[in-house]
């Protein structure tokens, strides 16, 4: 490990790897090295959906898996990602090709958010999940300790309903379009339409609650984006 990945290891995590070659890949980029950190990446992907799941999870029990969602978006996307890294410096320890020096890729988004990744990735394997979950989460710390849940927590219907009031427009109206399948199974088809901005989106689920969540959802996007 090149001594700029363990002076950054021991100085935002105070962490001495058993492995570590782990880490001198992980903070390697494809520019600079043919073993670089793209298949860590993959891991720390999947590892930081599962560590940040659980703390929110934990952390607000009153959301449901909606809000979950939204939450845990707001933390392991691209973006969120990329301002951690920026926040402990790991563009400073990344190994690059002169290609990417040149071009300024220790401060690229994507290339930090991977970087991030894969160190995730790297602590897991050289630490078990137990024990790579709180340095994990101590990366994080920066999105976390801000990170409100009331926002998230509004559901569709009402996120729709507010966007439209404070711009003065008229509330969504839901039709009913269909409702099929037996009794005990039915499967219900809602539309939802506004007039200012005008948008229509078509939201089905198991009960006409959920499709026009479902639907409100799509026109939330389609209006605000």
């Amino acid at each position: 490990m090149s001594a700029t990945s363990a002076a950054w290891l021991a100085r935002h995590l105070g962490y001495v790897p058993a492995d570590a070659a782990l880490f001198e890949r992980a903070l390697t980029h494809r520019s600079a090295a043919s073993a670089h950190n793209e298949r860590l990446e993959f891991l720390g992907d999947a590892v930081l959906n599962l560590v940040v799941a659980a703390e929110l999870y934990e952390r607000f029990p009153e959301a449901d898996e909606g809000a979950l969602s939204r939450l845990r978006a707001s933390l392991v996307s691209g973006s969120p990602l990329a301002r951690v890294a920026l926040h402990w410096q790991l563009g400073e320890a990344l190994r690059l090709g002169s290609g990417e020096l040149k071009t300024g890729g220790f401060r690229r988004e994507s290339i930090l958010a991977d970087a991030l990744e894969a160190v995730c990735g790297a602590l897991y394997l050289d630490a078990g999940l137990e024990r790579a979950r709180p340095l994990i989460l101590q990366l994080l710390a920066p999105a976390l300790e801000p990170l409100v849940a009331s926002d998230a927590l509004k559901d569709a219907k009402t996120r729709l309903q507010e966007w439209l009031q404070a711009r003065g427009a008229p509330l969504p109206r839901y039709t009913l379009e269909q409702v099929s399948g037996e009794s005990h199974e039915q499967h219900f088809t809602v539309r939802c339409d506004t007039v200012e901005p005008v948008a229509s989106a078509v939201g089905e689920g198991s009960s006409r609650r959920r499709a026009e969540q479902i639907a409100a959802q799509k026109v939330l996007e389609r209006v605000s984006g």
